[in-house]
């Protein structure tokens, strides 16, 4: 892989695939973070999650550029000290969210549109995030790369089908200039909810050498990951006000067009996100895990060690969500976001500027 992809192609589209799994890739978050507010508004709130994430995800891969700090654990001890552990709680809950929420739509998925059992679908799940990791860190990131060509290719399809059908206009939705109040918080919002992951994909961020690097970087996998969500809402926004009260508004759409293949096809692309999240997110564990041998002076781990996390990570999310542990996480996870907010964005654009600009170590 070239350079240049490795630089400014793969953060952005591992970054994107991790964020595109369950609500994004359903449509689900677009409609209520973007669409709710209109089809200008949507478009307006974007923009907003664009300069946060941006400018987040920039500094973010700054700081790991200047202290070589290539895994959450690393990073966090660089940027809040003793309170490092703090940033460790909160994504542990989040990663027994993610993870129980993928294994229960891999396995769902697939038995509805396919009739293929539910244990068959988390069974394959499994067995390619298994051979993902037992890879590492190359493959995963060459996987998410051109798994998220693949995906805007679906996303074009899904986008033209709807501008080609006279049902839907969105230049007519467009010229009436809806713009619901409230749109620049939600786009906040947005990024915010979705910048925790960040700091789990640390291991993009190697291969930078200078600022101009990380930065150019940091902007580019911006608009890579947000790229979906603008073309989902140009979809969207055509078929206001219906779409908001959708439960899964990309299935609603195309049943709509009446495209059967097309829902077969995004329901692959989508079974496939769901696994490319799950294995980024795990690979950023299992960095944290060799940062932590390696400080101790022990071998990394092993391929079968990082595939046996991976897979009993899963299976461990997969059966908490059985009992309920899922819906109790889930309703804090405002909490949790905020949470993020303040242990991650806030220290980052105060004590990491200041570090940065002082060339502190």
């Amino acid at each position: 892989m070239s350079r240049f992809l490795r630089l400014y192609i793969v953060p952005g589209a591992v970054i994107q695939s991790v964020m595109i799994g369950g609500g994004y890739g359903t449509g689900r978050e677009i409609v209520e973070y973007f669409t709710s507010y209109g089809a200008l508004g949507g478009i307006f709130g974007i923009c907003v999650a664009f300069v946060v994430l941006a400018a987040v995800t920039s500094l973010t891969f700054e700081f790991a550029r200047v202290f070589r700090a290539y895994d959450y654990r690393h990073f966090f001890k660089r940027l809040l000290g003793p309170a490092w552990v703090v940033f460790e709680i909160l994504i542990i809950l989040l990663f027994l969210l993610i993870l129980a929420v993928l294994a229960s739509a891999a396995g769902n998925i697939l038995r509805e549109n396919f009739g293929i059992p539910y244990v068959a679908g988390l069974m394959i799940m499994l067995l390619v995030v298994g051979v993902l990791t037992f890879f590492g860190r190359k493959l995963i990131t060459t996987a998410l790369t051109f798994w998220s060509f693949f995906l805007y290719a679906i996303l074009l399809a899904f986008l033209l089908a709807v501008f080609s059908n006279d049902n839907f206009s969105f230049t007519t939705t467009l010229q009436a200039k809806d713009v619901v109040s409230g749109w620049w918080l939600s786009g906040l919002q947005y990024a915010a909810y979705n910048l925790a992951v960040i700091p789990l994909l640390l291991y993009v961020a190697r291969d930078f050498e200078t600022r101009s690097e990380a930065v150019s970087s940091g902007a580019i996998a911006a608009v890579i990951a947000l790229i979906p969500a603008l073309m989902f809402q140009f979809a969207f926004a055509a078929a206001l006000p219906e779409v908001t009260g959708q439960p899964i508004p990309v299935y609603w759409m195309i049943g709509q067009l009446g495209y059967a293949p097309l829902l077969a096809v995004y329901t692959v692309m989508l079974f496939g996100t769901f696994i490319e999240t799950g294995a980024g997110i795990l690979q950023g564990i299992n960095e944290r895990v060799d940062g932590y041998l390696e400080d101790s002076g022990r071998p990394s781990l092993s391929p079968t060690s990082r595939a046996t996390i991976a897979v009993s990570a899963v299976l461990v999310s997969a059966g908490l969500s059985l009992i309920g542990i899922t819906d109790l996480i889930a309703k804090g996870y405002g909490t949790l976001a905020w949470g993020f907010l303040i242990v991650y964005v806030v220290p980052l654009m105060t004590v990491g500027i200041i570090r940065l600009s002082s060339g502190r170590t």
